[in-house]
Parts: structure tokens; C-alpha cells; sequence
């Protein structure tokens, strides 16, 4: 008997995320995906359960396997049982209320990062002037002061504007298609966790959806 379709669209981290390497690859990451596409490919055949990625997104994960040295019969594999498909931008229906959530959301972010900014070069050019005032060398305080603070406020600001936020165009893809499809959610990504469950969309952690197919498989086999 054939069971109702299920479909699920994955972001490359539900392939990359650091704890899949453990539970599921020894700490490698080409064993961990060749682990998982085997649950994908299983449950394909057998739970008539689909994994979609939008061509993006596919390209964003065969760029990082490649730098990883991934061997060629494992994205055989990817290629194989990952369904590539360009979600439908133009006539997928967002409420409107997202799209000004998003923007509201934006807006404070943005606002936060200048402050952030702000308070960097305060801080900096304080600890210059007291470092010069006593004589310190202008090569001294730019490696003690100016690179610190640069590493610092990367970190911040790379904080306040990006985590739990839609940051680039193979995200929006991944909610887009899984808008259009009716279809869940795998990601380890916070941004894509908060605005995927505010579309009303089923999220599954990149963690858990391994282990939800192994359990299904469970039961049929």
C-alpha cells in the first residue's frame, strides 16, 4: 500500500549541522551526508516521503561539500534523491502581515547594528588616546586596540543583524518552496526556524528529522 506523500524541504544545514556530525558521522561530514541520504533515499522507496531543495540552496551544499573534498559517488546520491525545484516567487501568497514583520524586524536590527557601531569606535579610539597619552607605539595600539575591536564588533554586529533572521537568498527559498509544496521544514538555522513556524510551516531541527525517518523505517521494515 502506498502511503500519503510526504515532502520536506531541507536547508543545507540540515546536511552540515555540527551535532549530525557526531551522532551520525564519527565527526566527518562526507560520512555523516552519505548516512542521511541513505534514511532519504529509504524513505523515499518505501514511505513515499520527498526531499526537495531549491537550486540555490543545492548549489550553497554542493559548494560546501566540494570543500570538503566530498567524493563523487555520495553527491551522486544528492543529485539522486534530492528533488531540485525554483519555488513559484510570483504567485506563492504571503500574508501581509509577514512582510511587515519582516521589515519591522529588519528595522530594529539595523538600528541595533549602528548603535553597536557607534559604541565600537567609542571604545576604540578611548583605548587609543590613554595607550598614545603614555607613550605607547602607533603599531602597538593598532594591533592591541584597532584589531580587537574589530573582532569584537564583527561578533556583535554579525549577532544583532543576522541571528534568528532571514539573511540570504537560499533561506527565503527553502520557505518559499516549502510554502508552495504544503511541505515541512528541515533546517538548523534559528531564522528559518522563527519565520518558517510564523508562515505556519511544519520545522523539524536538523537533528531530529534523522531520527524521525529512522523511526518510521522502523515500523515498515
Amino acid at each position: 500500500m502506498l502511503l500519503a506523500k510526504q515532502r520536506f524541504v531541507l536547508d543545507t544545514t540540515a546536511f552540515t549541522d555540527n551535532q549530525l556530525r557526531e551522532d551520525y558521522g564519527e565527526g566527518e561530514l562526507t560520512k555523516t551526508v552519505d548516512v542521511l541520504l541513505d534514511l532519504i533515499a529509504r524513505s523515499r522507496i518505501k514511505l513515499n516521503i520527498s526531499c526537495h531543495m531549491p537550486p540555490v540552496t543545492y548549489k550553497e551544499f554542493s559548494d560546501y561539500m566540494a570543500r570538503y573534498e566530498c567524493p563523487e559517488e555520495i553527491m551522486v546520491k544528492a543529485e539522486t534523491w534530492i528533488v531540485k525545484k525554483t519555488p513559484n516567487r510570483y504567485d506563492t501568497k504571503i500574508p501581509s502581515e509577514i512582510f511587515y514583520e519582516y521589515v519591522q524586524d529588519m528595522r530594529e536590527r539595523m538600528n541595533k547594528g549602528m548603535r553597536i557601531s557607534e559604541s565600537a569606535v567609542w571604545e576604540a579610539a578611548v583605548e587609543s588616546m590613554v595607550m598614545l597619552s603614555r607613550g605607547e607605539k602607533k603599531t602597538d595600539v593598532e594591533v592591541e586596540v584597532i584589531g580587537k575591536s574589530i573582532t569584537d564588533f564583527r561578533k556583535r554586529y554579525r549577532a544583532a543583524l543576522r541571528k534568528g533572521t532571514l539573511d540570504s537568498a537560499p533561506d527565503l527559498d527553502v520557505l518559499l518552496l516549502a510554502k508552495e509544496l504544503g511541505a515541512g521544514v528541515v533546517a538548523a538555522d534559528e531564522g528559518i526556524k522563527v519565520w518558517g513556524e510564523r508562515l505556519g510551516l511544519r520545522f523539524l531541527s536538523a537533528k531530529s528529522f534523522p531520527k524521525m525517518l529512522g523511526e518510521y523505517l522502523k515500523y515498515y521494515e
